[in-house]
């Protein structure tokens, strides 16, 4: 990828025409955020697959503390066989004041650093196939009796992008990230 567009959500129904426009004017990835309330990224990205065929789609950016790893997985493969394997997961641990709290979701960024760590280790182990199993200090699977979703067409898996500042983001990186890191930098330097 060399140039990706990050659109604004306020309403979905005029993202997949945005996506088909920025196809079309040579736009190599488009991305939605992915915010704890609001417009369903993946849904959306979704509809974006239906009517594009080149340009790949993605977050930016996911916090995985915010949802359940099996069920991010499931979407992430799910938008991926949709659009033919175009799919990026971006992942971070989120903004300190994005509505967290409001929610009722995990604040702590240190607990949100570890729903990160154990679910990007479920979100991988699940796309390689079942049976799968999985033993942390947040999360237990055991494994699942349910038909797996189809595995994501990108092998060996989706690329995964790790967001985020410091010393975590680049262990992150080191863990996970398959195609690159996006450092964001604060306003201070």
């Amino acid at each position: 990828m060399k140039y990706g567009t990050v659109l604004a959500v306020g309403d979905p129904r005029p993202i997949p025409e945005l996506a088909r426009a920025a196809e079309a004017a040579g736009w190599d990835a488009i991305f939605l955020a992915d915010p704890v309330w609001g417009v369903a990224p993946w849904v959306t990205l979704a509809a974006c697959a239906a009517v594009t065929g080149r340009i790949r789609l993605g977050t930016m950016l996911t916090p995985p503390s915010a949802w359940r790893p099996w069920r991010l997985a499931a979407e992430v493969a799910t938008l991926d066989n949709l659009s033919g394997g175009r799919a990026i997961l971006s992942v971070g641990l989120g903004a300190t004041d994005a509505g967290f709290e409001d929610v009722g979701e995990e604040t702590d960024r240190r607990v949100r650093a570890q729903l990160l760590d154990e679910g990007l280790d479920i979100i991988t182990g699940l796309w390689k196939g079942q049976p799968f199993s999985y033993e942390g200090r947040r999360y237990r699977l055991t494994p699942i009796n349910f038909p797996a979703p189809p595995p994501p067409v990108q092998q060996p898996r989706v690329p995964i992008w790790c967001v985020g500042l410091g010393a975590i983001a680049s262990r992150w990186t080191g863990r996970f990230a398959t195609t690159g890191c996006c450092r964001m930098c604060s306003a201070m330097g």
